[in-house]
């Protein structure tokens, strides 16, 4: 891991420093910078993102914090003395930094899983409509005539395309959240 001080973090910002900053930033795990003005922050998070093509994630608990946050791909406020101005800018909010872990790791891992899940079902679903058109050409003999009405069509995409997903998204949990929390590591398992 790598701490580094608003101080610090002013002379690093610099063209001539960046691309060095950036090899060191590669071979930690973790960044942390403290006591850096919300400028730092913002402009930390947007180098990261546009050299290292890197995915960043920005916690913040402040009105100081709200550039990072909404640089960030994903942005996490934390609700608590410092108003709730960080909340109103982020993607996630949680009442207390230790609740972090269980939004990363459980809902993260969920959350990866469903989207898979969803990209795969749409997927079948388009080939499916698509194989039924193809072969009623062949028995109309490629006249042109319409399969359905429009009707069963707003049907077939009422029932197949939004109920699913509605009821996939609140059921599926392919792992307890206690499991997910004892094992991190099924959280790379599943990106």
């Amino acid at each position: 891991g790598l701490v580094i001080d608003g101080r610090t973090l002013e002379h690093v910002l610099h063209d001539s420093l960046q691309n060095i900053f950036l090899e060191l930033t590669e071979k930690c795990r973790a960044v942390v910078c403290c006591q850096a003005t919300p400028l730092q922050k913002s402009v930390l998070v947007k180098l990261v993102r546009s050299k290292l093509k890197a995915m960043t994630l920005a916690v913040g608990d402040g009105a100081n914090d709200v550039s990072m946050i909404q640089v960030a791909d994903t942005g996490v406020g934390i609700s608590g003395q410092e108003g709730m101005q960080a909340v109103m800018a982020s993607d996630f909010a949680i009442s207390q930094f230790r609740h972090l872990r269980k939004l990363l790791l459980v809902h993260g891992h969920w959350c990866y899983t469903r989207l898979t899940n969803m990209v795969l079902y749409c997927f079948y679903k388009n080939v499916t409509f698509v194989n039924l058109l193809f072969w009623y050409q062949f028995l109309c003999g490629f006249s042109g005539t319409s399969m359905t009405d429009s009707w069963i069509l707003i049907l077939f995409n009422l029932l197949f395309t939004s109920v699913p997903p509605i009821i996939y998204g609140v059921l599926d949990k392919d792992v307890s959240a206690e499991i997910l929390m004892e094992l991190p590591q099924l959280y790379t398992i599943s990106q």
